[in-house]
């Protein structure tokens, strides 16, 4: 899976996440779904993400473009 699916992934968990803890436990939860919204937002307009550099050096995640070069090398 590529950093982009990951990234995806994580963030919706992290939405939903704090969304039910801001129900079930405290409404201060909601912070933190507002925090991972922004840090959409801010990458989005950036082009700079955290998570991505995270996943990138220390899970060794590819991104969509160098899996498909890897796999393009080794189809040739």
């Amino acid at each position: 899976m590529s950093t982009e699916r990951w990234i995806r992934l994580i963030a919706g968990t992290l939405v939903l996440l704090s969304l039910a803890l801001g129900t079930w436990v405290n409404h201060n939860w909601y912070w933190f779904t507002a925090f991972v919204g922004a840090n959409l937002f801010q990458s989005a307009l950036t082009r700079w993400c955290l998570m991505e550099d995270i996943l990138r050096k220390v899970f060794g995640v590819k991104s969509e473009s160098e899996l498909q070069a890897c796999c393009s090398k080794e189809s040739k």
